[in-house]
């Protein structure tokens, strides 16, 4: 049996988390979160297959945390609310406005991951 693919969830909303658990385990996922900045940098030390992070989390080190994700290859989408995300397009993969439809979310995280390539 093939083992799941893991996502690592980065918000400080918990709904917002859970959310995206529950979504991500339906199709298949193992999902590790991480409420904090320090929580992700610990999750990193075995690389997830793909990163959803909101990147006003922790102010700048958010900002930080992305480039780190993104200079390690690990493919990654940044969940937002905002309406002007240009100065993260060259690190982010993707990008996640919030509200977001569940379906979009799997899919997302499914192209980024590469599932089923």
């Amino acid at each position: 049996m093939k083992a799941p693919v893991r996502a690592l969830v980065v918000d400080d909303d918990p709904s917002l988390r859970l959310l995206c658990r529950v979504n991500l385990e339906h199709a298949g996922f193992e999902v590790e979160e991480a409420s904090t900045v320090e929580e992700a940098e610990a999750a990193l030390v075995d690389p997830p297959a793909v990163v959803l992070l909101d990147v006003h989390l922790g102010g700048s080190q958010s900002t930080v945390l992305l480039g780190q994700i993104h200079d390690a290859g690990i493919p990654v989408a940044i969940v937002t609310g905002s309406v002007d995300v240009s100065e993260y397009r060259d690190l982010a993969d993707a990008v996640l406005s919030k509200p977001f439809a569940p379906g979009v979310l799997v899919e997302v995280a499914t192209r980024l991951a590469r599932v089923g390539e």
